[in-house]
């Protein structure tokens, strides 16, 4: 029996859904799947996790209480709940918090880690993550008594597969550390996390400044989707850095990628390439993008993306 241990992450008491496509990629025969949680859980919350093919749902603890977050504590509770529970391989979401847990999971343990994989086959410990701008898809073997993977949000699609689920809390003895975290404060972007969106809205040089931005934060609205940007955008000082798609952003994995007057340049490609749909709107038929999308419009985004947000204003409203 293969125990597999999933970190979860929540956001205002909820799990977030990409948790679901991990814990997909983490089934099979063979398996027990332990779900980590350092917050507290709501019984329903914990109905998604048993819905999904959870087998033990554990709640990490320090004296019966969730432990404040701080990434050097979180990763020592941990680590000691994967040796206490015998966990073979951990798989958590490569997005902020895991890369801010997962590496610290890792050097505690001596283990091999591998971020941003797009699939998993943990009874041969190998997992498959793109490489070279995208250009290729590499597969790496692990080895040890225990192996990290970050999973990309999304890269999985989510199907349930319930079962009887046990619920438990485990309690751990964290040591004082040297960092302190004293606040955490949102970003000024979408209030929709790029990593995790189903839906992407994001705008290039063609946008021209920061204050075009407003028409694709305002279609964005209207369709419960993220507004990201290129480099040039964030080079040019329109949008912050958290909003950038491409090599030196974010990887994303949306259902539908939409891009906006963006030219699609190797590396923003690089970025996006995995999205299940991408879309066009550029005034250039021979920019690049236009060839990599699965449908473009050739027009003007100025009367384009207003024209989209009237119409969705209909439908939806």
């Amino acid at each position: 029996m293969q125990n597999i241990g999933i970190l979860i992450e929540t956001r205002n008491a909820e799990i977030k859904k990409t948790n679901f496509g991990v814990i997909t990629a983490a089934r099979g025969d063979g398996r027990e799947l332990y779900a980590f949680s350092l917050d507290s859980l709501p019984e329903d919350q914990k109905d998604l996790l048993q819905a999904y093919g959870v087998h033990r749902i554990v709640e990490v603890q320090s004296g019966n209480a969730p432990i404040d977050y701080n990434p050097v504590s979180w990763s020592q509770a941990v680590i000691q709940a994967v040796v206490y529970f015998g966990i073979d391989s951990l798989l958590g979401l490569a997005g902020l918090q895991g890369q801010n847990l997962l590496p610290r999971i890792a050097a505690g343990l001596n283990a091999p880690l591998v971020m941003d994989c797009s699939a998993v086959d943990l009874d041969g410990h190998r997992v498959e993550k793109s490489q070279f701008s995208g250009r290729t898809i590499a597969t790496l073997k692990t080895e040890g008594p225990y192996h990290i993977y970050g999973i990309r949000p999304n890269a999985v699609e989510a199907t349930p597969a319930a079962v009887e689920a046990d619920s438990l809390s485990f309690q751990v003895d964290i040591k004082a550390d040297n960092l302190t975290v004293k606040a955490i404060k949102p970003g000024d972007s979408s209030s929709i996390d790029l990593s995790e969106a189903d839906i992407i809205i994001s705008g290039g040089r063609g946008m021209g400044n920061s204050e075009n931005f407003r028409i694709l934060f305002a279609c964005a609205e209207k369709i419960g989707a993220a507004v990201g940007a290129s480099r040039v955008a964030v080079d040019e000082g329109w949008v912050p850095h958290t909003m950038q798609v491409g090599q030196t952003g974010k990887t994303v994995s949306p259902k539908v990628y939409m891009a906006c007057g963006i030219s699609g340049s190797v590396q923003h490609f690089a970025g996006m390439k995995t999205a299940a749909l991408i879309i066009a709107v550029n005034k250039d038929r021979e920019a690049a993008i236009m060839k990599k999308c699965d449908y473009f419009v050739a027009a003007d985004l100025f009367e384009v993306i207003p024209a989209l947000t009237a119409r969705l204003e209909t439908v939806f409203y």
